[in-house]
């Protein structure tokens, strides 16, 4: 089975109306409706599932076997329908829409009902670890200090920010305000927004202030001097810089882009406001822009791309100067064999001692760079192994007040704590866990299409 990150959604598919035929079972998931969600903005409070399964119905005497949506059922109809609870649907919408779902019970549901840490950052002030939940779409803050038992089934948070009011949705990229609190959450996929609220939010609120971002959105750092907040977008991959205090259709101050950048498929970012550089993760997926997606003012993720020009090359972290803009050249790249990134994904910049810590996805460990380091070069430090209980991890995050590294994992349910310097498979010292031990973390997320293996007797998803 497919597993998915938060960088590398290409649809949002969270529920059941598209019918694919396998064998015995109906498989569902909600391609057909994904454009509801995006245009209305409400997410499903029950996060991202994979499909529900059903049992073919009898066939017709005609031959017919599904019957699909007649058109007299509207989407807001069916997409209500199917965030209705289980017997409910037909007391919600029309005659059309209940026969277009039929309200059937699926035979079984394939989800992970735990969260899934995505990204981290921390609250001084509250002396908190803050944590981005991307299953089932929450911001979890625990304090600092928690260590989940061997024995006990997870670390309860201390507040919880989730919901449908929230317009919380496949959050990604994670920030905290030093000077006040304000957490600040990024939706990667759908939504297409930047979430924003204050230290006192809980619950299902709506945002204190939001902002409409470029599609793809993934990746945040704030320059808090000049209160500028910077972010990294997939694809066609950019930077977009906004004043910090941006809200609404506000448009971003610069825009870094272009086929010289080398940008490709930008994840995780981090700056060194000491030496004016900006850091990019990359996974290695290009794309070549036209002339007119080079215009300034022009910032559609999609707009102006040369169609099929996507393209291929090695994971790279580029660097650029922190007032670079337009289609500028990177003044360094750390990329090749030696390096062992592998959709490499947030970082974090360690002004103080020099360092680039990056969080490994695909390599299953956190790699540390020198923040002068350029070319083919091997990390001087490695964090990995069963010891470490690192994980697909995502998120990275200094703790210079207690000379603590913290990392949160997608693999496990679990973000984990070690000493700044650590280095090689060392146990951590604390762990936040928010799901039973040893549970699996299904890493399910926007599951695009559904199939059938006959001969293995699997199912099939590509995320």
């Amino acid at each position: 089975m497919s597993k998915s990150r938060p960088p590398r959604r290409s649809g949002f598919v969270v529920a059941a109306s598209l019918l694919a035929i396998a064998a015995s079972v109906v498989l569902l998931s909600d391609t057909n409706y994904s454009s509801v969600l995006t245009a209305s903005r409400q997410p499903f409070t029950a996060g991202p599932k994979l499909t529900s399964i059903q049992a073919l119905p009898e066939m017709s005497d005609d031959g017919a076997m599904c019957q699909l949506a007649p058109a007299a059922a509207s989407q807001q109809e069916i997409l209500a329908m199917l965030q209705a609870p289980a017997g409910a649907a037909q007391n919600i919408a029309s005659p059309g829409a209940r026969n277009a779902i039929k309200d059937r019970v699926p035979l079984r549901v394939i989800k992970d009902p735990y969260p899934t840490y995505s990204a981290v950052a921390m609250d001084f002030q509250n002396d908190e670890i803050v944590l981005l939940d991307e299953n089932l779409f929450q911001i979890l803050a625990y304090d600092r200090t928690a260590n989940t038992p061997p024995q006990a089934a997870m670390t309860e948070p201390k507040r919880v920010i989730g919901g449908h009011h929230t317009k919380i949705e496949f959050n990604c990229g994670l920030y905290i305000d030093p000077k006040n609190g304000d957490v600040y959450a990024v939706n990667n996929d759908t939504l297409d927004t930047l979430v924003i609220f204050n230290r006192e939010a809980k619950g299902d609120v709506p945002p204190t202030r939001e902002l409409h971002t470029p599609h793809r959105t993934y990746g945040i750092a704030v320059d808090e001097e000049k209160e500028e907040m910077y972010l990294t977008v997939q694809d066609a991959p950019m930077i977009v810089v906004y004043n910090k205090w941006a809200s609404g259709e506000e448009k971003p101050k610069r825009v870094i882009k272009g086929n010289k950048t080398r940008l490709a498929d930008a994840h995780g970012m981090g700056l060194d406001v000491k030496n004016k550089w900006i850091f990019v993760a990359n996974y290695g997926n290009g794309a070549k822009y036209t002339e007119e997606a080079l215009k300034p003012g022009n910032i559609e993720s999609f707009g102006g791309r040369i169609n099929g020009s996507g393209y291929f090359t090695a994971p790279s972290i580029t660097v650029y100067p922190m007032a670079a803009e337009g289609d500028v050249a990177p003044i360094r790249e750390i990329k090749g064999p030696k390096t062992m990134l592998n959709w490499p994904a947030h970082m974090f910049i360690d002004e103080i001692n020099g360092d680039v810590y990056v969080a490994n996805d695909g390599g299953h460990n956190v790699l540390v760079f020198k923040v002068t380091d350029n070319g083919d070069v091997a990390p001087y430090r490695v964090i990995a192994g069963p010891k470490s209980n690192i994980k697909n991890p995502t998120g990275v995050f200094v703790d210079h007040k207690n000379n603590e590294l913290v990392v949160s994992n997608m693999g496990n349910h679990m973000a984990t704590v070690f000493p700044r310097t650590v280095t090689g498979d060392v146990a951590p010292l604390r762990i936040i866990r928010g799901a039973p031990l040893n549970t699996p973390a299904l890493q399910i997320g926007n599951p695009g299409a559904v199939a059938y293996d006959t001969k293995r007797d699997e199912i099939l998803v590509p995320n």
